[in-house]
């Protein structure tokens, strides 16, 4: 025969399932804080004007018109129709202008662990962990594939133009006119 033991269940104290409720709360509050304080920076970016279109990649070349700022509003830096690869800003701006549109005007504010740090640029007015701000139209963007075929096209046209134009079209910008006949 199998004994059973039993043993008796004492009565839950007035408020204690409140308290172990307010326990697991307070867990869930801790880990969340600390997961959130884990989270990497990101830059905020603001639309003034809104833009159309896709967004630009990271295989992109953007034309940008700029002014950069410190928080104290102090300008650093200002530019107008600036084209450049979207992978050669400093990391905030590059995940800002990912988040931008052909034609759109936006207010960018970068942490200084996404911008320079405690290394800003030698000479720079720009002080060590400094956080950014910058006021930025995204004019225009295209593929680097896409620039650099124009790129070889335009090469190949003043090459053309610079032998005298042989075996150019007749008629094309540059070309020598079709020679008359008698």
């Amino acid at each position: 025969m199998t004994e059973i033991t039993r043993v008796a269940l004492q009565p839950i104290a007035k408020g204690a399932v409140t308290k172990i409720w307010l326990g697991v709360a307070a867990i869930a509050l801790a880990a969340g804080g600390v997961a959130y304080a884990a989270l990497p920076p990101t830059p905020t970016v603001k639309t003034l004007t809104a833009g159309s279109g896709d967004s630009p990649t990271l295989e992109d070349v953007v034309l940008i018109s700029y002014k950069g700022m410190l928080a104290n509003g102090t300008v650093f830096d200002e530019n107008k129709s600036f084209p450049n690869r979207v992978t050669d800003f400093v990391p905030g701006f590059t995940k800002a202008l990912l988040k931008m549109q052909r034609g759109g005007k936006y207010e960018v504010e970068i942490p200084a662990q996404l911008a320079y740090g405690a290394t800003p640029p030698p000479g720079s007015p720009i002080p060590a962990n400094a956080d950014l701000k910058f006021e930025v139209e995204l004019l225009d963007y295209k593929s680097l594939a896409e620039i650099q075929q124009q790129q070889r096209i335009m090469q190949q046209l003043q090459q053309m133009q610079q032998q005298g134009a042989p075996g150019a079209v007749p008629g094309a910008p540059g070309a020598a006119p079709a020679p008359v006949q008698p």
